[in-house]
C-alpha cells in the first residue's frame, strides 16, 4: 500500500524519504513533496526545529472532563472496539494541540511505546512537533494524511497517520482533534472515510449538548412564568396576543440584533427599540438558572399597548427541534458573567412612561396595559456563534435565490458581488477567463483573465478597472487558488508577499485605503475552474477566519453554478444564433422593384424560428416572405433553415402566393410526421409556422398577398397614413387540407410595405392595442428611407427585454417607367413574326440597345414562331427595359415548352435550346388566362464587352 502512496505523492520517481534528506541539505524538491507537507517542512525549519530535537511540552491544564471530551468518549470507544486485536493509536486533541485521551487496538501496545505516544498531555501543536498528524490538521484546517518520511521528526519515520479537526457546528471554530496512528505498513486510505464519519458524530454530539443546556433555560423561563399570576403563554413560550400578531423579517433582524446585545452584556436592563414605521418594542433582559445549574439570559419583548400588537412570532411548526432552530434567535451571547438569580426570578427595569402596572411586569393583555413574549434564550460564550451561523444560513438562503436570476454570465457575477457586499466583504472582484464570458470551456482558467466586476462599499478603492485583463504572477492568492482548486486566506495583507510581489505600488495603495484581509475562493462548477473571486476587508478591523472563508467557499460554489448554467446557455445561445443568422438573407439580390432593409433581434429567453427573404421574380416582380417558426432554440432555427429553402425553391415555380403557402403547408405537415417518430426518441416535434407571403409587380403597381395565421402587414401610403390591411389569416402551417386565400392592393410609388413577426407588437407584459399604436406612429413618416424606419420601430415599438424574437422587413415601392414599357398584339400568323421583328428592332434604337437586337430578335422569333404554332391567341410580345432585358411571350393555352437535345437527323427541336444560350434565364409564368413564357438577357455581356453575345453561337450544334 506505501508503495502506491508513495509513488503518487512524489514527481520525477524521487520517494518522501529521499525528498525529505534533499529538503534537509537545501535542496529543492518542488513537485516532489505534496504541498500540504512541504509548507509544514518549511515552517518547521523557519522555527528553527531539527528532526532529532522535536522536544514536546507537557501540559497538565487539561479539560478532561470538558464537553469536548464528553462528546468523543462514546466515539473513541466505538474505535477502539472497532480497532481491536490491530496497531492503532486513536487519539484525541484539543485545539492548542494537547492530547486528551487516547485508546489502542492492542491493549498492549501501550507497553512498547514511547511516553509522547501513549500518555495524554503532550503537545503536538506543529511549532513543537514539526510535520505529524495533529499539528498539521490544526494549520492546514482539514483532513490531513502524513505517511512515514513525510513526518519531520527522525522518530515518527516508520509511522503513518491520518487527523482532522473537530469543529463546533454552532461556530465553526476548531474544538480539538482526531488522530489515527498507525503503522506505515498499514496505510490504507479506506480510514479516511472512517475517521471523517467519526469526527462528524463527535461534531453532532457537541451541537446537542449545547442544545440540551439551551433547553432546559428555555423550561426553567416557561416554569416561571407559569407560576406567574395572571400569565397565560402559548406553547411555544410566548402570550398568546403575541403570536397571533407579527413582524416582517427587517423587524425580526432588529430584534433579534439587540437581544444578542442584551445577552452579550449578561445584566439586567430594560432597553426601547425603534422599528420602521413609528413603532416601539422595549426588550427586557433577565438572568435565569436551569434545574441543572446552568445560567442563561431571557430577553423579552414588551408591548406598550396591547392596541399596537407588535411582537416577534415563535418559528412554527418545529416544536422538537433543538432550541438553536426553535427560537428565532438561537442562544446568543458574549463571554462574560451572569449575576446570581434564582429560577425564573423578575428583572427590575425602569418604567416606561404611559406604561401602566409595575415595570417590566408581564402578561397583563388588558387595554391599556402591556404585553410580552419571549425573544430569545441563551448563555455566554455559545449565543454569539449560533448568531453567526444563522446570519451564515440567511445569507446563503438568500444567496440561493438572488443569484442566478439571469443566464448572462456577467451579470450573475455581480449578484454573486451584490450579496456578499457588505455582509461578508467590503470589496469584491470577480476575474474570469475571456472564453468563460464568451460561452466556452476555459483551457486554462489562469491564462486570459479579464476582471469582470468590481463592487464595494466605495468607488475610490483603487482596485484593477472593471473590463481589462488582468495579468497575475502565479505566486498570487488568486493565481495559488486556482491551480490547488481550493481558497486561500490571506489574514493579514501587509505579510502577504506573494499579493504584493504582484504590484508593490498598487498594493500599498490598497493597504493605505485600510484593505488588510483577503479571500480568494475558485469558482469551480462540475470540475470546472471558471475563475476566481477575491474578498476582501477594510472597514472591519478583524481579519478574515475560517468561518469566512468556508462562507465565501460556499457563497462562491453556488454563484459558479449558475456562472456555469449561465456559460452554458451562452454557448448554445452563440451556436444557435449563428446559425440563426446562417440561415437568413445576409444581402439582398440586386433588384429594381423595391427599396429593402431588414432587422433580426434574438429573443432574451433563446434564438426562435423567425426569418424573412426578399426573392427576385420573372418579369421585374419581387417576392417579400416573413415567417415564424413556434419554439425557441436550435431545432426552431433549423426548421426555419428548411421552410425557408423550400420557400425560395416554390417562389422560383414562379407560383403565386396562394400556391406557395400551400406547397409549404403540404411540406410542414409531412416534417410533422417524420418528427411524430423522431419524438420518441426524445427529439422535440414541431409545433407549428406562420407565414406571410406577398408579390410586388412595379409594371403594375398592384401587390398580391396570402398568410397562414400570420399577423398582416402594415403599408404606409405616401400622404403617411398607416393602414393593416384586412388580408384573410389562412390556418397555420401544418394543419393540412384549408385553402389559402389572396388579396390584391394597389401601392403607390413610394409606399413601404412593412412585413414583421408577432414577436414585435405581441408581449404578454403589454397591451397588444397600444403596442399596435406605436408601431402606427413609428411608421407614419413616409419620408424615412427603409433603414430609417427599422431603426424607428426598434428604438420605439421593440421592448427593452423581449420574449420572443423579432424579424422586420421594409420595402418601399418602385415603378418601372411606362417608356421602359413596349407591349404588341400579334396575330395567330406566321408572317407576321417579321413585323414583330421590326418593331421590336426600333425599341432598342429607341432604348439605345442597339447591341441587344440581334440576339433579341432571335429569341423573339422563336418565342412567337412557338406560341403561333402551339399556342393559343391572342398573343402578345412585351419587353421591359430594366437592369436585363425581359422579353415576354404570353397566349391562352396552359401548356409550356420542355427543352430537349434533338438529334442530328431531327428537323426541329432546337428553338429552345437557342433560347436557353441566347438568355441567362429564361421560363414559364402561368397566368388565370394562360402561361408566360419569357427570357432575360444580359444587356452587357460579362466582363463588359459587347458583341460577345455572339460567342454563345460557338455552342450550338449546326442545323
Amino acid at each position: 500500500m506505501w508503495e502506491v502512496i508513495g509513488m503518487g505523492l512524489a514527481g520525477e520517481g524521487i520517494g518522501p524519504a529521499r525528498a525529505r534528506e534533499q529538503f534537509l541539505r537545501e535542496g529543492s524538491v518542488e513537485g516532489a513533496v505534496r504541498s500540504p507537507i512541504l509548507n509544514s517542512w518549511q515552517r518547521s525549519r523557519s522555527l528553527g526545529l531539527t528532526p532529532d530535537g522535536c522536544e514536546l511540552p507537557f501540559r497538565q491544564d487539561l479539560d478532561l472532563d470538558g464537553r469536548l471530551v464528553r462528546a468523543a468518549v462514546p466515539v473513541l470507544d466505538r474505535l477502539q472496539s472497532r480497532f481491536a486485536g490491530r496497531n492503532m493509536n486513536v487519539s484525541l486533541a484539543d485545539g492548542r494541540g494537547a492530547v486528551l485521551q487516547r485508546r489502542f487496538g492492542e491493549a498492549s501496545l501501550v507497553r512498547h511505546l514511547a511516553a509522547i505516544q501513549s500518555v495524554p498531555g503532550f503537545v503536538f501543536a506543529e511549532q513543537f512537533g514539526g510535520t505529524n498528524g495533529i499539528g498539521l490538521a490544526l494549520a492546514e484546517r482539514q483532513l490531513i494524511n502524513v505517511y512515514g518520511a513525510e513526518h519531520f521528526a527522525e522518530r515518527s519515520q516508520s509511522s503513518a497517520c491520518a487527523a482532522i479537526p473537530v469543529r463546533d457546528l454552532l461556530s465553526g471554530r476548531i474544538e480539538g482533534v482526531l488522530c489515527l496512528g498507525f503503522p506505515l505498513t498499514d496505510a490504507d486510505t479506506a480510514l479516511n472515510t472512517v475517521i471523517r464519519k467519526a469526527a462528524g458524530v463527535i461534531e453532532r454530539r457537541l451541537l446537542e449538548q449545547s442544545s440540551t443546556r439551551e433547553r432546559a433555560l428555555l423550561q426553567a423561563y416557561l416554569d416561571a412564568r407559569r407560576h406567574a399570576p395572571g400569565d397565560e403563554t402559548s406553547g411555544n413560550g410566548q402570550l398568546r396576543e403575541l403570536a397571533e400578531s407579527g413582524l416582517d423579517w427587517r423587524d425580526q433582524m432588529i430584534l433579534k440584533e439587540k437581544a444578542t446585545e442584551l445577552i452579550t452584556s449578561a445584566q439586567r436592563a430594560a432597553v426601547e427599540v425603534s422599528l420602521p414605521g413609528g413603532r416601539r418594542v422595549t426588550l427586557l433582559s433577565r438572568p435565569v438558572t436551569s434545574a441543572s445549574g446552568v445560567e442563561g439570559i431571557v430577553i423579552e419583548a414588551v408591548l406598550p399597548s396591547a392596541r399596537q400588537r407588535v411582537a416577534v412570532p415563535a418559528e412554527a411548526g418545529t416544536p422538537t427541534l433543538p432550541l438553536t432552530e426553535q427560537v428565532l434567535a438561537p442562544a446568543t451571547s458574549l463571554p462574560g458573567r451572569l449575576p446570581d438569580a434564582a429560577p425564573g426570578r423578575a428583572v427590575a427595569t425602569a418604567r416606561k412612561p404611559g406604561t401602566p402596572g409595575r415595570p417590566g411586569a408581564t402578561g397583563s393583555t388588558a387595554p391599556g396595559s402591556a404585553a410580552s413574549g419571549l425573544v430569545m434564550v441563551g448563555e455566554p460564550g455559545v449565543g454569539t456563534y449560533a448568531v453567526a451561523a444563522r446570519r451564515r444560513l440567511e445569507l446563503l438562503s438568500e444567496a440561493s435565490t438572488r443569484i442566478g436570476t439571469t443566464l448572462d454570465v456577467s451579470r450573475t457575477a455581480q449578484e454573486l458581488a451584490e450579496m456578499a457586499v457588505p455582509r461578508l466583504a467590503d470589496y469584491i472582484t470577480i476575474d474570469l477567463p475571456a472564453a468563460v464570458l464568451r460561452g466556452e470551456e476555459p483551457t486554462d482558467p489562469r491564462s486570459g483573465l479579464h476582471r469582470t466586476v468590481v463592487h464595494g462599499i466605495r468607488d475610490d478603492c483603487p482596485f484593477y478597472p472593471a473590463g481589462e485583463p488582468v495579468d497575475l504572477r502565479p505566486t498570487t492568492p488568486q493565481l495559488r487558488c486556482l491551480a490547488a482548486g481550493e481558497p486561500v486566506l490571506e489574514p493579514d495583507l501587509r505579510a502577504a508577499t506573494g499579493w504584493i510581489a504582484q504590484d508593490p505600488g498598487h498594493a500599498q495603495d490598497l493597504l493605505d485605503h485600510h484593505v488588510h484581509s483577503l479571500i480568494t475562493v475558485p469558482l469551480l462548477a462540475r470540475g470546472i475552474a471558471l475563475g476566481v473571486a477575491s474578498f476582501y476587508r477594510s472597514a472591519d478591523p478583524a481579519p478574515f477566519g475560517d468561518d469566512d472563508r468556508s462562507l465565501a467557499q460556499e457563497l462562491a460554489t453556488r454563484a459558479a453554478i449558475c456562472i456555469d448554467n449561465a456559460r452554458r446557455y451562452t454557448r448554445e445561445h452563440t451556436m444557435v444564433l449563428a446559425l440563426q443568422r446562417s440561415l437568413l438573407p445576409h444581402s439582398f439580390p440586386e433588384q429594381s422593384a423595391v427599396e429593402v432593409a431588414s432587422r433580426y433581434m434574438p429573443a432574451e429567453s433563446g434564438v426562435g424560428g423567425d426569418w424573412f427573404d426578399v426573392i427576385p421574380l420573372s418579369g421585374t416582380r419581387i417576392a417579400l416572405i416573413v415567417g415564424d417558426v413556434v419554439g425557441h432554440g436550435m431545432h426552431a432555427a433549423a426548421t426555419m433553415g428548411r421552410l425557408r429553402i423550400a420557400a425560395r425553391n416554390f417562389a422560383e415555380l414562379d407560383l403565386g402566393p396562394d400556391e406557395v403557402l400551400t406547397h409549404l403547408d403540404n411540406l410542414v405537415g409531412r416534417l410533422d410526421r417524420d418528427e411524430d417518430t423522431a419524438e420518441a426518441a426524445g427529439s422535440p416535434g414541431i409545433i407549428g409556422a406562420t407565414c406571410l407571403y406577398a408579390i410586388y409587380d412595379p409594371t403594375s403597381q398592384q401587390c398580391v398577398m396570402a398568410r397562414s395565421g400570420h399577423p398582416p402587414p402594415a403599408i404606409v401610403r405616401p400622404d403617411g397614413t398607416v393602414t393593416f390591411p384586412d388580408l384573410p389569416a389562412g390556418p397555420p402551417l401544418g394543419l393540412g387540407g384549408l385553402p389559402f386565400e389572396t388579396a390584391a392592393f394597389h401601392l403607390a410609388e413610394g409606399s413601404q410595405l412593412v412585413l414583421y413577426t408577432d414577436g414585435l407588437i405581441q408581449d404578454r407584459h403589454r397591451d397588444f392595442d397600444r403596442a399596435l399604436d406605436r408601431l402606427r406612429q413609428a411608421l407614419a413618416h413616409p419620408d424615412r428611407s427603409p433603414e430609417d424606419t427599422c431603426e424607428a420601430v426598434l428604438r420605439t415599438v421593440v421592448p427593452d427585454h423581449p420574449t420572443d424574437d423579432i424579424a422586420l422587413l421594409v420595402a418601399r415601392t418602385r415603378v418601372l417607367a411606362p417608356h421602359r414599357i413596349a407591349t404588341w398584339d400579334v396575330a395567330a400568323d406566321p408572317a407576321r413574326v417579321s413585323g414583330i421583328r421590326a418593331a421590336v428592332t426600333r425599341q432598342l434604337a429607341e432604348w439605345e440597345l442597339d447591341e441587344a437586337v440581334f440576339a433579341t430578335e432571335l429569341l423573339l422569333s422563336e418565342l412567337v414562331t412557338n406560341a403561333i404554332r402551339y399556342g393559343t391567341g391572342p398573343i402578345q410580345v412585351r419587353l421591359l427595359h430594366d437592369r436585363t432585358l425581359i422579353c415576354e411571350v404570353s397566349d391562352t393555352s396552359s401548356t409550356a415548352p420542355h427543352l430537349r437535345h434533338a438529334a442530328t437527323t431531327d428537323e426541329g427541336g432546337r428553338g429552345l435550346f437557342l433560347v436557353a444560350q441566347l438568355a441567362q434565364a429564361w421560363g414559364t409564368r402561368y397566368t388565370a388566362d394562360g402561361k408566360v413564357i419569357w427570357a432575360e438577357c444580359a444587356l452587357e455581356a460579362p466582363g463588359g464587352k459587347p458583341g460577345a453575345i455572339e460567342a454563345h453561337f460557338d455552342d450550338i450544334p449546326a442545323i
